[in-house]
């Protein structure tokens, strides 16, 4: 991947790209389990770009490879979110207006920090799996040691999740498309993003068999 335009083009330069957005799209309705399965179809993904391989991973219930990214994920969101969340609740609960907008202010702080880090998170978990997602250190170093990549990284993180909500136009059954095609732009993205920072790197943890 040279540049990461190549993220919104590689997807289709799969020769069996419909087939396999269709039928991970399907697995994605899956509530939970349908996420994981995303989320390890993405980190599968981004395993082929790295190679210069412009190909989708096969459609499947990827759980082993996602869980780590998927519950990585959800930890960074509580925590971030729960200061906000109490400061809202209080502020709800005693009617006051001071409170309520701390609280407001809290979770847009929160949601700009966690789209800063999101692809320092995205390729410390996918390098380390478990542990390389919950080196918070690692993550803040790798965000913040050229802030450039990582800020372009981001924007387009949240372009590519914009792109996955838009199948809601038609009927949600776009949703089978946009939402697989945006996890293999963020899979680009990532791949970039570790280009870009270090170069090439060493090949993922991956689940023990």
């Amino acid at each position: 991947m040279t540049n990461v335009g190549d993220s919104f083009s590689w997807p289709f330069s799969d020769p069996g790209w419909f087939p396999k957005m269709i039928v991970q799209g399907l697995i994605a309705i899956i509530p939970i389990v349908g996420t994981i399965a995303l989320l390890g179809w993405l980190l599968m993904t981004v395993d082929n770009y790295r190679a210069g391989r412009r190909e989708l991973a096969p459609a499947g219930f990827h759980l082993e490879r996602g869980i780590a990214l998927w519950a990585v994920l959800v930890v960074y969101v509580i925590v971030l979110f729960l200061p906000g969340g109490i400061a809202n609740g209080i502020g709800t609960s005693s009617d006051s207006s001071g409170l309520t907008a701390l609280g407001g202010l809290l979770y847009l702080a929160a949601l700009v920090l966690l789209l800063f880090l999101s692809p320092a998170i995205f390729l410390n978990t996918y390098r380390g799996g478990f542990n390389g997602g919950f080196d918070v250190a690692g993550i803040w170093a790798l965000a913040t040691g050229n802030p450039s990549p990582t800020v372009l990284a981001a924007v387009l993180l949240l372009v590519a999740n914009i792109i996955s909500g838009l199948g809601v136009i038609v009927c949600c059954v776009g949703l089978l498309f946009t939402v697989p095609y945006g996890a293999a732009i963020m899979a680009g993205v990532i791949t970039w993003f570790e280009r870009e920072l270090t170069g090439p790197a060493p090949a993922p943890t991956l689940p023990a068999s």
